[in-house]
């Protein structure tokens, strides 16, 4: 049981009254020891852990979507403080992949008796992430996701239409040269995606699994080439029927580079995106996160 907790909140996730509502709940269910940390996404988020770390918790816990989550457990890399997480995002994969609740109270409850897991999480050029890192259609959907939810609020169905709207805009594929674990080969492709986290493959009936589960990242370049192909791929995922071969080629890599012929390309991670310049190295972490894990997902 975890007496002393550390608790990062990021200060946009708690400005509508569900989760400022959310994390008061999650605050008396965490006890007298919890303690709150506003990070504001503008300060750098390294100076919001180190307040948070020097009261010596026993336990960090963020408060946000996969974007916060991964930017926090990018600033605990090697420090040995396990890290739990409130789930207050859209999709929350990563929260969801733990096998923690969406409700953030019952989340808290969970990770009060949870057993603490060391992991090794992706890197690329730098950068860390938990879930899928990717070049190609998917980093402008989220471009187009953010003019959506502008417009009309952070909605899972604002979310599918700006997919719609991406896929219609496609004009023709990348060129990519994918070397991975030493072995070279060039493709013409909409979408590279670099998965880390077996939760999201598992859920749109994606194979890569056994890629993860030897510590590996399992590497998904897309077939389709035109829009008309993207659009029956998608609905394929929405269905859970997405056919390795047909859909998507995998590769099981433990380091693997990508060049596109673009000086720079759009990245995504972890629901973030950034231009980035290649070419793009992905590797698993040196040091290790710790992250906790309900009891029965431990013991599994």
């Amino acid at each position: 049981m975890f007496k002393k907790i550390s608790l990062i909140a990021n200060r946009k996730s708690g400005q509508n009254s569900r989760d400022a509502e959310a994390i008061d709940r999650a605050l008396s269910a965490f006890g007298d020891g919890a303690a709150r940390f506003d990070w504001h996404p503008e300060t750098p988020i390294e100076d919001t852990v180190a307040r948070a770390l020097a009261r010596d918790p026993e336990m960090v816990v963020v408060a946000g979507g996969d974007g916060t989550v991964m930017a926090v457990a990018s600033a605990l890399l090697g420090s040995g403080v396990p890290m739990g997480v409130l789930p207050l995002g859209t999709f929350n994969f990563f929260a969801r992949g733990l096998g923690l609740s969406e409700d953030p109270e019952v989340a808290a409850r969970q990770m009060m008796s949870a057993e603490p897991h060391d992991i090794r999480v992706g890197m690329v050029n730098g950068q860390a992430f938990l879930n899928n890192a990717s070049l190609g259609i998917y980093p402008a959907i989220l471009r187009e996701r953010e003019t959506v939810y502008s417009r009309w609020g952070r909605f899972r169905l604002a979310a599918h239409w700006s997919v719609v709207k991406t896929f219609l805009r496609f004009r023709k594929p990348m060129k990519v040269t994918l070397t991975i674990d030493g072995k070279r080969e060039t493709r013409r492709t909409a979408l590279v995606f670099v998965a880390r986290s077996a939760y999201q493959l598992n859920l749109f009936g994606i194979d890569g699994e056994d890629a993860i589960d030897a510590d590996r990242f399992a590497v998904l370049v897309s077939r389709a080439e035109t829009r008309r192909a993207l659009f029956m791929m998608a609905a394929r995922l929405a269905l859970g029927h997405p056919m390795r071969g047909r859909d998507y080629d995998l590769y099981s890599a433990k380091v693997a580079d990508i060049h596109t012929k673009r000086r720079r390309t759009l990245l995504a991670f972890d629901g973030e995106k950034r231009l980035e310049s290649g070419p793009f190295r992905f590797r698993m972490s040196d040091e290790s996160l710790t992250i906790l894990l309900p009891q029965s997902d431990a013991e599994a």
